[in-house]
Parts: C-alpha cells; structure tokens; sequence
C-alpha cells in the first residue's frame, strides 16, 4: 500500500513518536476547549430561555364613533400575572376619550375621563376575562382613532441551584443583566409610543388646518368674484336708458 507523501514523510521521521504525542495532546486540548465554547454558549442560552417573559400582546388602532363605547377583552391564566394597557388618541375632536378596565368580577380597576393617554401596568389577582372599553360620548359627530396596546406577561425565575457557587454567581449576574436590558427595551418602546402619538396628533393638526385654510380662501375668492360682479352690475345701471333714476 502506497502511502501519501505527507505521511510517508511523518513515518519516516526520526522524531515521529515524539511528534504524534504532541499531536494528540494538541488535538485533545483542541476539541476539549471546543467543547467548553459549546457548553458556555448551551448554557447561555438554557438561562436566555429560562428568564424570558412570556409574554401575550394585542396592539390594535381602531376608530370609535360618536356616541360609541367600543370593548376588548384580555384572559388572565393564573394570579400575579401582569397586564400592561397603553392607549393614546390619534385624531378627531380635542384627541380625549373615556376608558374604564374591569376585572372578571365586573369591579372597575381604572377609569378616566377625557384622557389623551395613559400608561398603566396592573397585578391580575382574579384569573378570567378583563375588559378593557373606550367610550366616545362627548362627540357628537366626530370619530376618534386611538391606538392602544394590551398585554398580559409573567416573569418566571429561575430556581437557584442547590449548591451555590461561582457558577450560580456567573448566572445570576446574567439574569440581571437580561432583565436590565428587557428594562431598558420597554423604555424605548414606551417612548417610540409617544413619539408616534405625537406625530399623528401633530399630522391631524397640520391636515385640519390645511383644510380650514382652504376652504377659507375659496370663500374669499367667491366673495372677492361676487363683490367684482356686483360693482360692475352697479356700474352698468348708470349708463343704461332703464337706469333713469340713476342716468347721468
């Protein structure tokens, strides 16, 4: 059997056995810190997935009528679950609307009154179904579009180890940093939220007047074409043979 160069060259090498040693070694040491990389990254990711919220979320723009009260619904699972509720009006009217959110029993956890927006976070200590309603009635003719956002998370923790040590210590450390970050991606969040309301609030103002100014001056322009008629209707009856109350 013919062997390839490199090998034939590697057999016939004074310092083979020397060298086949420090291979192995190199070669254990290599695949024992390959499998430690993968061990740290299995790791980091079973505590990426343990200290993950669970989250269920409905982010919804509707309109509401005048004179319209408009409802929706969100199941809470088991107590101690939190429920975050967002709402902020878009457009139409002075961009106010009447909320109120009750728990299973029909008790009414918040309510308002002519409220722009709101950022509230509540702890669900009744499992079944909240209400969550928009009431519109202080318009008579205008529609109002709120944007709004429903959401229903627990926090589950991670139990900690029996024995505790550098490595409970190492995780630790992590799950903080995770919830620093989930806390951090909520603030942006809240803020992209008000920024937006902002900037449609800021669009229907700019889309309002636009229209007033409008058709105020197409009023003008009709008054101005009216008045222009008028004097030359004014002018002619002077030098007509009708006109003799007026004939110069």
């Amino acid at each position: 059997m013919r062997l390839p160069p490199y090998l034939f060259l590697f057999a016939t090498h004074p310092n083979a056995a020397s060298i086949c040693s420090t291979c192995t070694v190199t070669k254990v040491t290599t695949t024992s810190a390959m499998f430690l990389s993968h061990l740290r990254v299995f790791s980091f990711l079973i505590i990426l997935f343990s200290t993950c919220r669970t989250v269920n979320a409905t982010a919804l723009t509707t309109a509401i009528s005048a004179n319209e009260r408009l409802c929706f619904y969100a199941d809470v699972d088991k107590a101690g679950e939190k429920i975050g509720f967002y709402f902020a009006v878009q457009s139409g009217g002075s961009f106010d609307i009447d909320f109120e959110v009750k728990d299973p029993n029909s008790k009414v956890l918040l309510d308002g009154n002519r409220e722009r927006q709101g950022d509230y976070v509540l702890t669900a200590n009744t499992v079944g179904e909240y209400s969550f309603c928009f009431e519109n009635d202080m318009s008579t003719l205008t529609e109002k579009l709120v944007d709004f956002d429903i959401m229903v998370e627990s926090e589950p923790r991670r139990e900690a180890p029996a024995k505790p040590g550098q490595v409970a210590e190492q995780t630790s450390a992590l799950e903080e940093s995770i919830f620093r970050l989930n806390g951090m991606l909520q603030a942006i969040r809240r803020t992209q939220k008000q920024f937006h309301t902002r900037e449609n609030r800021g669009f229907s103002i700019v889309k309002s007047t636009s229209s007033r100014i409008f058709w105020y001056a197409v009023l003008e322009s009709l008054g101005v074409i009216g008045m222009a008629v008028f004097q030359v209707y004014v002018l002619q009856t002077f030098f007509t043979k009708t006109g003799r109350r007026y004939k110069v």
